[in-house]
């Protein structure tokens, strides 16, 4: 079991730049893979960015070269680093903790992101 609580939503411009941070809390936090979701308005809960327990990184197309995860194993956190916003990127954005051996998923709460053309 592990509590996820998200922080760093708000409202920015186009073009804007925006710092999401995760904290972790119950659990082993180095064995989870950990992500950001997001879910706009009207649409499917999609994956962002990933980072494995080894440091491995993967982006949707739609925000390559523009966000950046990172995780601090030491402060049990993760961190999603977006710049260039657009208002495409204007979403609800979930922090996920995946544990391999069980499958199981966690959640945060969300935090809102809006990005105004």
């Amino acid at each position: 079991q592990v509590q996820l609580v998200e922080s760093g939503g708000g409202l920015v411009q186009a073009g804007g730049s925006l710092r999401l941070s995760c904290a972790a809390s119950g659990s082993t936090f180095s064995a989870y893979t950990m992500g950001w979701y997001r879910q706009a308005l009207g649409m499917k809960r999609e994956s962002v960015a990933t980072i494995s327990n080894g440091g491995s990184t993967s982006y949707a197309d739609s925000v390559k070269g523009r966000f950046t995860i990172s995780r601090d194993n030491a402060k049990n956190t993760v961190d999603l680093l977006m710049n260039s916003l657009k208002p495409e990127d204007t979403a609800v954005y979930y922090c996920n903790a995946f544990h391999p051996w069980s499958m199981r998923n966690y959640w945060g709460q969300g935090t809102q992101v809006t990005v105004s053309a």
